[in-house]
């Protein structure tokens, strides 16, 4: 492989290549980050489904009585922790564990492709949530190697990467709400697709980083820079906490709105069947969050604490929508849904675009990697706090 700095005797051939490489590395990390997230999003958007499929029918799980709202207590925050506590688990070791980057993406290909058969062939809702966490740890253990493995190339590949898992939440929760309509088992199992597109793409498009931008000797299977030992690890802690307080509390705003309200906001007289309303809802979040994933290279939010603030306002406007139903129009809903996917992607973009700009390069892997632990923090109390207040807003009368 020539690289543009020692491609001496063949300038064009060596450039040449140099450009190829750089667009198959863009391509490679916009594939990888699409596979990765793919599965947690089709759960997450499945999420009803999966609930209303698997419950048993003869269970008193829904109000009676004729003041009742229609919703069933097994809130779908059950399905976003199945989705977000093995991934939680894995981006909070992963900083502190040797970087086997192949054993790794073996690893997610394998744990992909096993959560969907597990949710297709699942006959009851403990099988069900078992294909769910294997999709979580895929994604949890994806992440964090990805974004490690990106310190090795150009920092545009953060971009790219950032924009693949904003088309994995659009073209995931589209592709499962059109497929629907063959079931969920078949949907479920022409999505084993992605897992290997994501072994063709890292094992066969992504080129090798080149040995100039490793300052250390590189090793296919185990890849390591200078980096601070466990104890200089936790001392950085206090200075991560700027990047990872505002994204944390980003996710913990839209996935309490996502799975603690989506489900019971249902417009009546609408275009889009009340059946329907919570799927297409999921699909125009991921609009939101694919086009403001792929933004960062035209403008950049340093103050990423904007976009928290802006979202726990997004919770006032859904947890009283979701009470009082004072939105006359589901299209007005589909609007503030959007608004809330644009801050969540543009808090991701941006607070791993400033750690590749602003932090050391020997620093770098472990920032990326615990500032991943943030949003998965972030998302499981939202969890937590979504079938708490799911489960009080169905007890009330309309």
């Amino acid at each position: 492989m020539y690289s543009e700095s020692n491609a001496t005797s063949l300038p064009e051939v060596g450039n040449t290549r140099g450009r190829s490489d750089r667009m198959r590395t863009l391509i490679a990390f916009w594939i990888l980050g699409l596979c990765n997230n793919y599965g947690y999003v089709v759960m997450l958007t499945a999420a009803n489904d999966i609930i209303e499929h698997n419950m048993d029918s003869n269970s008193d799980d829904t109000n009676t009585t004729s003041n009742a709202r229609d919703c069933t207590y097994m809130s779908t925050g059950a399905i976003l922790l199945a989705d977000i506590l093995p991934a939680l688990l894995v981006k909070f070791l992963a900083p502190f564990i040797p970087f086997m980057v192949h054993v790794r993406v073996a690893a997610c290909v394998i744990f992909a492709a096993a959560g969907f058969i597990s949710v297709a062939f699942g006959q009851n809702i403990t099988l069900a949530l078992m294909g769910v966490v294997f999709t979580a740890f895929c994604s949890g253990l994806g992440e964090v190697t990805y974004l490690q493995y990106s310190s090795f190339y150009q920092r545009n590949v953060v971009s790219a990467w950032s924009s693949g898992t904003g088309g994995a939440g659009v073209i995931g929760a589209l592709s499962y709400s059109l497929l629907q309509y063959f079931g969920m088992k078949t949907s479920l199992l022409i999505m084993l697709v992605v897992p290997a597109s994501m072994a063709i793409s890292f094992w066969i498009i992504l080129p090798k980083p080149m040995t100039d931008q490793i300052p250390t000797e590189f090793d296919e299977e185990k890849i390591e820079i200078p980096h601070p030992g466990f104890l200089a690890k936790l001392r950085l802690i206090p200075r991560v906490l700027k990047y990872m307080i505002p994204f944390a509390l980003v996710y913990l705003f839209e996935y309490f709105i996502n799975q603690g309200t989506f489900e019971l906001i249902k417009i009546k007289n609408s275009s889009i069947p009340q059946d329907s309303q919570y799927r297409w809802l999921q699909v125009t979040y991921q609009v939101g969050v694919f086009i403001s994933r792929s933004s960062v290279n035209l403008f950049h939010i340093r103050q990423t604490w904007i976009m928290a603030f802006l979202q726990g306002v997004n919770v006032i406007i859904f947890t009283t929508e979701a009470i009082y139903y004072y939105i006359p129009n589901f299209y007005i809903v589909v609007a503030l849904v959007l608004w809330e996917g644009l801050l969540g992607g543009s808090s991701y973009v941006n607070t791993y675009y400033r750690i590749s700009t602003e932090v050391p390069q020997e620093n770098k892997q472990y920032y990326m990697a615990i500032t991943a632990f943030g949003d998965s923090a972030g998302i499981s109390l939202a969890g937590l706090f979504a079938i708490l207040a799911h489960n009080k807003i169905c007890d009330m009368p309309l």
